[in-house]
């Protein structure tokens, strides 16, 4: 957990945990959001681009936060500006590595599955405890052993026999360096601001760029919107104003490299919905493959921590 002070060690032993609980749980069910948002992403480029997508989806969920944020702004016991400098600096900088991470995404699944999405998208599990060293911070043994578990889950839940790397595959894997970079950067950033106003600020950065982008380089036509509309709908109010939200919230009492773990089984459900929904074929070692992640979660969070004297 990141603290910038000395907590009491009384506090820390009564407070921290429950907070480290339900920042697992408010993680797990962030994955499980982003994970059958697969399907809607995927559905929604039926219909438009994958940059006009982005952009409104993303709109749609900083609009959803906004009834929120007035209301805690009104409720609050100490009178403070909805905005400042540093806030609007982390926001925006995790916002660019949003717009990014999802057009990478977004662009991707038009040339490869959800089930390989989600695999790929999951590989930033080994780029957080990466990026992690090179700033200096400490990995546990547990953590890296579930990492392995998790990646070897993964290769079992989504490459073929005949090991085909598609097109859209490679998008992916750029696209997993990013969402590395951006869990440690939510990790950096949830902890010394709001997280509310500070997913609002993303989420309107990610917008702003995707739109842009969609107006350069895509046709939009209204009806073709109102088409996408269910799938806009659940991307943007469901994957977006709550996933990405209760990312950001959960993060500010998780380490990067943990949630990195949890956030990752975003590709189980992300294989589950795929066959389910769009009858992708899920064999048995895609289910050995999901068993394996959800060890390597448990093993990552459950082994014995070190406790300083």
């Amino acid at each position: 957990m990141l603290c910038g002070k000395v907590c009491a060690p009384d506090l820390t032993s009564a407070i921290m945990p429950n907070h480290a609980l339900r920042a697992d749980l408010l993680m797990l069910l962030t994955a499980l959001i982003w994970g059958t948002g697969f399907v809607a992403q995927t559905a929604g480029m039926d219909h438009i681009g994958p940059y006009l997508f982005s952009g409104l989806r993303f709109a749609l969920g900083s609009l959803c936060l906004i009834p929120l944020i007035l209301r805690n702004a009104k409720t609050a016991r100490v009178p403070e500006p909805l905005l400042n400098r540093g806030m609007l600096r982390a926001g925006i900088i995790m916002g660019l590595a949003l717009a990014l991470g999802i057009n990478l995404q977004q662009v991707g699944l038009l040339f490869t599955s959800v089930t390989n999405s989600g695999f790929i998208t999951g590989l930033y599990v080994i780029v957080v405890p990466l990026l992690g060293l090179l700033l200096g911070h400490k990995t546990g043994l547990g953590t890296w052993l579930g990492c392995l578990l998790a990646v070897v889950g993964m290769c079992l839940l989504s490459i073929g026999d005949n090991f085909h790397v598609a097109s859209g595959d490679w998008l992916q894997l750029i696209g997993a360096f990013v969402w590395g970079a951006h869990v440690v950067l939510v990790s950096l950033f949830a902890s010394r601001h709001d997280p509310i106003r500070l997913a609002f600020l993303q989420f309107a950065t990610c917008s702003v760029v995707s739109l842009l982008l969609a107006v350069l380089f895509e046709p939009i036509a209204l009806n073709a919107i109102i088409d996408a509309g269910p799938s806009l709908l659940y991307g943007g109010i469901v994957a977006v104003g709550v996933g990405y939200t209760l990312q950001v919230v959960a993060q500010k009492h998780a380490i990067a490299s943990h949630a990195a773990i949890i956030l990752s089984l975003e590709a189980v459900f992300a294989a589950i919905a795929g066959a389910w929904i769009l009858g992708e074929a899920l064999q048995l070692r895609g289910y050995i493959g999901c068993g394996l992640m959800l060890a390597g979660m448990l093993l990552a969070q459950l082994w014995p921590k070190k406790t300083l004297a």
